[in-house]
């Protein structure tokens, strides 16, 4: 019985082929099981179900992450924007400390979320398929986040731009942004980019905390009597909106050992032209001129430029107003 022999498949020449298909950019991350946070790009990313919620990427066996990412329980997908060639770089490499230079946070299952990203999706491992010379991790995804930006393509070995990647009408997200002008002893707290810029701390709640959790484990505590919302507003159509905290820190800046990516700036020396946001410019600046009086105020965005509401007298708890003992609480 005669058999027709099977063609030979040249792997480089398949490579090349798969990769004409155009896809965006991902950084996958999670921790060893000493907490240690691991990372590595990714273009083998799609959506799997919307009911329930899951995704897969696939890892390499031999990745110098896969041991870690083939038995955590958790994971995250960080897709990149036009602007973060660098930080796929980064992750492309086999550099020792890869999370030093790029700015993350904890959010769900505690696997790395990378800041500033365009998308990002924590997961849970849904199931592990064992494929070939790669392990297909099918995740259920816990939590996630987007923004407006333009993602970054890959095709044919190279980085590729897209065109026009937001429709009219399309909303990136339906939460806020919330920053905090965090100050002490007359220095601003601000946070890099990761991209040459800087911009405010920000936290994951809308509510005003006592206690501001900073990316990589790190935390603040700040004076609750002195912190205060100061601005709400929008930077684009598309964007989801902003609300901006004054506070203060509790203690001295000179005795907080501020975490990498973070700066305390003197008022009068804050880096305006490295701040991408003109919004932002125009609130630290006018927080400056207010510091200066010691008399504040809040901003709230509207059609015609905006309303400003001066703010006098100290604050006090609301059961001790006289007025409003007897009142619900607003």
């Amino acid at each position: 019985m005669l058999t027709t022999p099977q063609p030979t498949i040249d792997p480089i020449a398949l490579r090349r082929a798969f990769g004409t298909f155009v896809t965006g950019v991902t950084v996958i991350t999670t921790r060893d099981s000493d907490g240690t946070p691991r990372g590595m790009t990714a273009n083998s990313f799609t959506s799997v179900s919307l009911d329930p919620p899951l995704l897969l990427v696939c890892v390499g066996k031999v990745a110098a992450s896969y041991a870690a990412f083939n038995a955590s329980d958790s994971f995250a997908v960080n897709l990149l924007h036009e602007g973060q060639t660098d930080v796929s770089a980064v992750f492309a490499s086999k550099a020792h400390d890869k999370f030093s230079a790029v700015s993350h946070d904890r959010v769900h299952t505690g696997a790395p979320i990378l800041n500033g990203c365009l998308t990002w999706f924590d997961c849970t491992v849904h199931n592990r398929v064992d494929a070939g010379d790669h392990v297909v991790l099918i995740g259920a995804v816990q939590a996630f986040g987007t923004s407006p930006s333009a993602p970054l393509g890959f095709c044919r070995g190279r980085y590729a731009s897209v065109k026009d990647p937001l429709p009219p009408g399309w909303l990136a997200s339906h939460s806020m942004i919330v920053g905090y002008l965090i100050e002490a002893d007359g220095n601003i707290l601000l946070r890099s980019d990761g991209k040459g810029g800087w911009v405010l701390p920000s936290a994951k709640s809308r509510k005003a905390e006592n206690e501001l959790k900073l990316e990589g484990g790190d935390a603040l505590t700040l004076l609750p009597d002195e912190t205060f919302l100061y601005s709400v507003f929008d930077v684009a159509d598309s964007d989801p909106g902003y609300l901006i905290y004054r506070a203060r820190l509790s203690g001295a800046s000179a005795a907080f050992t501020v975490p990498a990516g973070f700066k305390f700036f003197p008022l009068a020396d804050l880096p305006y032209d490295d701040i991408p946001a003109r919004e932002i410019q125009a609130l630290l600046r006018r927080y400056s001129r207010e510091r200066h009086d010691d008399r504040f105020s809040i901003y709230m965005d509207s059609g015609d430029g905006g309303r400003l509401a001066r703010i006098d007298g100290g604050s006090q708890p609301w059961t001790q107003s006289p007025q409003d003992t007897e009142q619900e609480k607003p």
